[in-house]
Order: structure tokens, then sequence, then C-alpha cells
């Protein structure tokens, strides 16, 4: 289920790519860092201390005091903040940063776990949709059409939208607990609400006390925070396009594919104007030399998608120095920003995120950045014990519902006689072999539209025999309408359960020993698919 290059860390393999990040294995503890290289996080926890307690968090004066402490060691996970929580793997993060500076704090290492919300992100897609599994079926809702395509989401308000999504929510009767958890919803999600807001008083009424300490990219503290390092990487433009380059090429030499599409000459930077954040592009001095041309101090800048004219250098500088919450970082310098205004000792990521984090790693080296550890997060799947019951009765494996439908069509059939079809195969490849031997006696010129009519007749006895193994898997309806059925839980809508069902619907199902199975059952090691019994 793993993309190549996370795949291949686990494995110890091109894990060079990854420098100057260190890849942590899983069942282990990062080493705690020096303080005396911790930046200074006072006014940073300052602000963050004044956010989270307007989301009720009720450990926002420890955690915030804690992260001030230049002793303490970061852990730090983040996502969009998606509606209602966004799908279930975003609580995971949340619980999984949480365990890992528990960890720490049993080895006698303060720690704090932060979670950065992308509220600078402008995918509307990404954070106006929510899927819960209903009675009768998937239920998928949505905000409507994008209103502001180039907006950050953290200057969004929910709109009308919520509201219907809320009454159709209600209106699927899912459980009989879910009436009391829709009120919280609907105290958190109003139409007046901002994402960013609303994602995090939710993350703080399901985990309490265990929440993390909750990061607003767009929250000023923040930004003043950034704004030396997003200063450096105008100033190292040059130095960063060499770098990133290479890194491309390296990744492409060893048989990966880019999960980022490169861009040369492009910047790692966007610019909010005229509530539109859009990409910066370089412009060398003459307009014709190419990324290797950057560097001079005659260099200019356009937004992407505008028809401006370019604009100098210094004019960025001039914004960053009056209003850096005018400029933010894209995602392959946002790491390595993130983590030298947190000083992370360990950054907790996705399969996806890890996916990129190669391309990612010039922008610590080029701005000089302390760079953490990296942890692939656990993955998780709710299934309740009857499910498992189920499946020990029908002589089923997790990893059969979780396979190919073609494969698990075999499983279910393997008691069938449907080896027929495979025989039929034979005696037809030896006909059409006997077949070819006489036509090309007589005209050489035939080998060509033979070929084209073996293939065909073989596809075609695969796709019967598919069809035939599919029947066989039928042959008994009980068990293959279970199968079905517990298929759609692990694999709702074809997709994996944790990444597309929403984070609000476990807590309405089950109430709030979710969240207590969720901490209390997850390992930190995600090498596998962790099942959670709520």
């Amino acid at each position: 289920m793993l993309a190549p290059l996370p795949r291949a860390y686990l494995a110890g393999s091109d894990r060079d790519l990854l420098e100057p990040l260190k890849f942590l294995d899983p069942g282990k503890l990062p080493p705690a860092g020096d303080p005396s290289r911790a930046p200074d996080r006072e006014t940073l926890a300052a602000g963050l201390l004044r956010c989270n307690r307007s989301y009720g968090h009720p450990a926002a004066d420890r955690l915030a005091e804690r992260l001030a402490d230049p002793a303490t060691q970061v852990v730090v996970a983040g996502q969009q903040p998606g509606l209602f929580g966004g799908p279930l793997y975003t609580l995971s993060k949340m619980v999984a940063a949480g365990r890992w500076a528990a960890a720490l704090e049993a080895q006698g290492h303060p720690a704090v776990a932060v979670f950065w919300v992308a509220t600078e992100d402008h995918d509307w897609h990404e954070v106006a949709r929510a899927s819960f599994p209903t009675p009768q079926g998937l239920l998928r809702l949505e905000l409507g059409e994008d209103p502001d395509p180039l907006l950050p989401v953290g200057m969004r308000t929910l709109g009308a939208g919520v509201t219907g999504a809320l009454e159709a929510l209600g209106e699927a009767r899912v459980s009989d607990r879910y009436a009391s958890w829709l009120e919280t919803l609907q105290a958190v999600y109003r139409p007046e609400s901002r994402f960013g807001e609303a994602f995090s008083r939710l993350a703080v009424a399901l985990l309490g006390e265990r929440c993390p300490l909750l990061l607003d990219s767009m929250d000023p503290a923040v930004k003043e925070a950034e704004a030396p390092w997003l200063e450096r990487l105008v100033e190292e433009r040059a130095a960063w396009e060499a770098a990133s380059a290479a890194a491309d090429r390296e990744i492409e030499s060893r048989g990966y594919p880019l999960q980022v599409s490169p861009q040369r000459g492009v910047s790692p930077l966007f610019e909010l104007r005229d509530g539109e954040r859009r990409r910066i592009e370089w412009v060398p001095p003459h307009g014709d030399g190419g990324a290797a041309a950057l560097g001079s101090d005659d260099d200019r800048y356009v937004l992407r998608g505008t028809d401006r004219p370019p604009r100098p250098i210094r004019e960025l500088r001039e914004i960053l120095a009056e209003n850096p919450a005018a400029v933010s970082a894209g995602v392959l310098a946002r790491p390595a920003i993130q983590d030298a205004i947190l000083g992370s000792t360990l950054l907790v990521l996705g399969p996806g995120e890890m996916s990129y984090m190669a391309q990612a790693a010039p922008s610590y080296r080029v701005l000089g950045i302390e760079a953490p550890w990296v942890a692939l997060r656990p993955q998780a799947l709710v299934l309740e014990g009857h499910h498992r019951e189920k499946l020990q009765e029908m002589g089923l494996a997790l990893r059969d519902l979780l396979g190919t439908e073609e494969a698990l069509e075999q499983t279910l059939a393997a008691g069938e006689e449907v080896g027929f079809v495979e025989r039929a195969q034979g005696r037809v490849a030896e006909a059409l072999e006997e077949l070819r031997a006489r036509a090309l006696e007589l005209d050489p010129n035939l080998e060509r539209p033979y070929e084209k009519t073996h293939q065909s007749m073989l596809r075609a006895l695969d796709t019967f025999g598919g069809k035939v193994t599919a029947a066989a898997a039928r042959l008994d309806q009980v068990r293959a309408q279970r199968v079905e059925r517990l298929r759609e839980v692990c694999l709702p809508g074809g997709t994996l359960q944790e990444r597309i069902v929403s984070a609000s619907h476990w807590p309405g199902k089950y109430g709030p020993p979710f969240v207590d199975a969720l901490w209390g059952q997850m390992e930190l090691d995600g090498r596998r698919l962790q099942v959670i019994e709520p």
C-alpha cells in the first residue's frame, strides 16, 4: 500500500536521499536534541497560547509554557483543516504526535506535540468535503463549488453549505449516539466560522487534554517567526534552484518517480495579493538566461497567471519586512520553514508526504536549518470485534478483503471447480500454435495478423475466466453478501477507510471511548495497517 520511496526507507534503502533529514526506524525514539541550538520560541509560544485558549484547549497554558522552554523536544504533524476534522488519518496524525511526545516524556525528555493547521493552502477540493458511512451507503457531503479558487482556506468562512451538510448527516440516522454528537458539530461548524477555527475547536472537542498544541499557519506570531527564513529563501534563490534540480535528478536516477513535478526557475514561495495566493516565478535580468542566471541584484519576479509586469526583488523583500503574512512557503519549502521556527525533533508524516521529502530536503541544506528526524505515521483501520469474528468464520484474512477484487473472487471460488477454463485455455493455445505453423507455411506475411488473433482470443478467454471465477464466488450468496459488506467497511467506495471516512464519524458512532481506543491501541509503527477495535 506504500509508495516506492517510503517503502524503500522502511527497508533501509536510499535514505541518503533525505539528508540532512534522518529517517526514524519503527519502534525507535529520536535522541534528545541540543537545547542550545533550539530557536527562541517565547513569542511564538505566546501567540499559540492566545489561539489555543480561544479554541477552549484545556492544556493550552501548560503546552505553550513547554514550547517556550528550549529544552523541550518538539514533535510535529500537520494537515489542511478539512471539513468536520478531515479524514480519519488526520485524527491519527494528531494522536501519533501526542503519543510520540508522551513516549519522549516517559524517557525523561520534556516534549510537546504541535499540530500545524495548514490554513494558507487554497485547495478547496481538499477541505470542503467529507464522507460518512450510513445504513443507506456512503454519504458524501460537500460545501459546493469553490467561490474563490486562489483564496487561502484560512481566510474563508464555511458558508451556508455547512448547514445543509449537517442536516443531511442528521437525516441519515447513522446511530442513536449521533444526536448528541451532531449538537457538538453544529456548535463548532457554523456558517460564519472559518475553516481553521472550526477545525481547531473540533480537535479540542475530540482530544481534550491529549490535543496537541494547535498552530494556525496564518497566525501573526507564526508569520513573524517565519519572515527571516522566507527572506533567506529569496536571497538564496539561485542556490535553492540548483540544489532542487540536483535532488530531482538524483531521485529519478535511482528509478523513483517525482512526487512534485519539477518547475525550473519557479520559486518555492507564494504571494497573497488581491485575495489570490499565486506562485512566485523568478525572472533573470534579461529574461532569457534561465534558472542558471539567477542570483543577480537585477533579478525580478512575477506572479504566475497574471499579466502584471515583472517587479524588482527588492519589492518582495519590502513586503516581507512590512507584511510577512503576504508571503508563504510551498510544499517543498514549508517543512523546512516549519522546523526552523519550531526547532522540531521529530516530524510525523503520511506516506504521501514522505514521498516528497527527498525533494524538500534541499531547503534544509540551503537554509542551514537543523533537520529533524522523520517518521511514517501509523495507518489505522477501525474494525469492530464482530467483524473480525465473521472474517475468521469465513476463513478469510484481512489482507483478502484489502486486496484486489479479482484476488478476493479467486479466494472465494477456491472451493469450486473452475479449472475447466484453464484447461480449455491450454487446448486453445495448442490449437493456435498448430494454426500458426500451417498458416505461415502458406504465407509468412500472415505472422502479424496471426499474433493479433492469438492475443485477442487469449484475452477474451482470460476475461471469460474472470467471469467464471466471479460466478463461482457468488454461488454461496449469503457468504458473498457478508464479504461485500465487510469489504465496504474496510474500503468504503473502494478507498482505504482512513483516507475517506470522516474523523467525526467515529466519535458519533462510538462516543468518547473511541478516542481512548485510538490512543491506547495505536502503535508507533508505520509499516503495517493497524486494526483499532472501538
